[in-house]
């Protein structure tokens, strides 16, 4: 190919929106719906073809905790979504708030209806492609890809719900990324498991030093499994869901690792099959690989830096914040990269976690990218040092974060603010009425 060939580029307007919302996981459809709910005019696009990210996409078997350990502490929007997605399978027990399995094809359909209900538009198979800036702090159009070809798309106001910060990164923001991340997991369903040996036998969490899994890799007979992280949970008849196993040293942001990633860990379940056919035979002898999740699970890539960096230290110090939108309790859930695992500096050993009734606020500010105007962050890429997003990056916080820049979207597409000088109180009082708590 020369390397003087010309290509033609034609790039039509799709639309012109008060809110975009790039990114159809829990934070992007809490965003698009809490902006809409408010009256914006607001546009949603994802890549694949669902909403849900990792609790559907993603194939992630259960709910982190909703509670912290004596109440329900991700309300509003989050709490919506986590009451309608039970099933009597998932939440036999109403009352039961933390580690909820999840039915990934009912969850499907709640985010389907929260987006419809709120008046979203919602565009699948849609990638983000690129942004186009009016100056250096204001994004004017995001371009993506489809089966529309190449569209522009413009708004006052965007919200980067990608996971990893590719819209504010695109568009210029300051972003931080760890040399070597977080190892991803690539979930999977067994079905035809026999559920009653399944619940009798012994537990295959690694926190269990009887567990099955510590034969299995004592065996040598697969290599292909490298460490005993084996969450599962049942998630629906005669099927248990799995959140198991280690992809080391994939980057993210780059489509060469996310690609290998899922084809070795494609492989890894079919393993994980056989050792357990082997080992666990009462259990899942008769057991088939249902389904491998058409997204890899990626728990750390881009952060951005915002107006506020939330830090370990804050985390310890149960830090409260004048401009908070949302409470949070998880513990610091930090996966060690393959040196930091095999190390003698352990990050699972490094942090304690909270007692009965003990959580932090999580600022406004670390939604609110440092170098852009028009631009907020929610979900996995907020502003924290990497310690921290071990606890902010899931599921329950991204709802609540969400919730806070969708309606922070709202409020700054009607006034024409740069998000940073938004009136932090205001928007607490919005939260608040629509069912956010905090203190």
């Amino acid at each position: 190919m020369s390397d003087s060939m010309q290509f033609r580029r034609e790039i039509r307007i799709g639309g012109v929106f008060d809110v975009i919302v790039a990114g159809g996981g829990p934070a992007g459809c809490a965003a698009a719906a809490a902006a809409a709910r408010l009256g914006a005019k607001v546009l949603l696009i994802e890549a694949t073809g669902m909403l849900g990210g990792m609790g559907t996409a993603g194939l992630v078997p259960a709910w982190c905790p909703f509670s912290d350990k004596e109440q329900i502490i991700y309300r509003g929007i989050a709490e919506e979504v986590f009451r309608a997605s039970a099933t009597p399978v998932t939440l036999p027990d109403p009352a039961r708030l933390d580690w909820v399995p999840i039915d990934a094809e009912a969850l499907k359909r709640v985010y389907d209806d929260l987006t419809e209900q709120a008046g979203v538009e919602v565009r699948f198979g849609v990638q983000l492609a690129a942004v186009e800036l009016r100056d250096s702090r204001h994004v004017d159009a995001v371009i993506t890809s489809g089966k529309d070809g190449l569209l522009a798309w413009r708004a006052a106001v965007f919200i980067d719900a990608t996971g990893d910060g590719d819209l504010a990164a695109w568009a210029g923001a300051e972003c931080e990324k760890a040399e070597e991340s977080q190892p991803a997991t690539h979930c999977f369903h067994l079905g035809n498991v026999d559920i009653t040996a399944y619940l009798k036998g012994k537990s295959l969490h690694s926190n269990n030093p009887e567990s099955p899994i510590y034969e299995i890799l004592k065996s040598g007979k697969f290599p292909l499994l490298s460490d005993a992280h084996a969450c599962q949970c049942q998630v629906a008849k005669a099927t248990v869901g799995f959140n198991a196993g280690h992809l080391w040293k994939i980057d993210s942001s780059s489509s060469a690792d996310v690609s290998g990633g899922l084809r070795r860990g494609r492989r890894m379940a079919a393993e994980f099959l056989r050792a357990l056919r082997e080992f666990v035979p009462e259990a899942f002898g008769d057991a088939c690989l249902a389904e491998t999740a058409p997204l890899l699970g990626i728990r750390e890539g881009r952060r951005i830096v915002g107006e506020y960096r939330f830090t370990a230290d804050d985390y310890i110090a149960r830090r409260d914040f004048e401009d908070e939108i949302g409470r949070n309790a998880y513990y610091i859930d930090v996966h060690g990269s393959r040196r930091e695992e095999t190390g003698k500096n352990n990050p699972h050993l490094k942090f304690e976690r909270y007692g009965k009734g003990e959580s932090h606020g999580i600022p406004y500010r670390c939604l609110v990218p440092r170098s852009l105007d028009n631009v907020l962050a929610s979900g996995r890429c907020i502003s924290s040092d990497r310690a921290a997003n071990g606890s902010l990056r899931v599921m329950p916080v991204c709802l609540v974060t969400g919730q806070a820049a969708g309606t922070a979207a709202h409020l700054i597409a009607a006034t024409g603010t740069p998000a940073r000088e938004l009136d932090a109180a205001r928007l607490r009082n919005v939260l608040r009425e629509n069912g956010a708590w905090f203190r």
